[in-house]
C-alpha cells in the first residue's frame, strides 16, 4: 500500500501562486509514478499533470500547460505541483495519486489517492 497526504492548499487570489505538496509513505517511492488531478463540485475528476518515476517524462492537460509544473523528490518521498497564474476555475479539491512503474494520465489507472487538498481563487 502507498499512503499519499496533500499539503498546500488554501485561498489565493486570481493571478497568484500556490505549491501542493503530496507526502508518500509506505512503498517505495522511486517506483511510482505521480500524477495531479482535480475535481470541482458537480464535475468530474480531472487530469492536470503526472510524471514519471524519475522525472524523465512529463505530461500536462492543456487546461494548466504553462502554469503548472509538476515535479518530484525522490529522496524526500514527496511530489510537488506549482500553480502559477491561478484562476478562479481553478477552484477545486485537488489530488495526488500514484501508479506502479508506469506514467498515466488517467484517472482510472491510478492505483492510489491522497484525500485532496482544497484550492479556492478568488477573483
Amino acid at each position: 500500500q502507498v499512503q499519499l497526504v496533500e499539503s498546500g492548499g488554501g485561498l489565493v487570489q486570481a493571478g497568484g501562486s500556490l505549491r501542493l505538496s503530496c507526502a508518500a509513505s509506505g512503498r517505495t517511492f522511486s517506483n511510482y509514478a505521480m500524477g495531479w488531478f482535480r475535481q470541482a463540485p458537480g464535475k468530474e475528476r480531472e487530469f492536470l499533470a503526472a510524471i514519471s518515476r524519475n522525472s524523465g517524462t512529463t505530461y500536462y492537460a492543456d487546461s494548466v500547460k504553462g502554469r503548472f509544473t509538476i515535479s518530484r523528490d525522490n529522496a524526500k518521498n514527496l511530489a510537488y505541483l506549482q500553480m502559477n497564474s491561478l484562476k478562479p476555475e481553478d477552484t477545486a479539491v485537488y489530488y495526488c495519486a500514484a501508479n506502479f512503474l508506469v506514467v498515466v494520465t488517467r484517472t482510472r489507472e491510478y492505483s492510489y489517492w491522497g484525500q485532496g487538498t482544497q484550492v479556492t481563487v478568488s477573483s
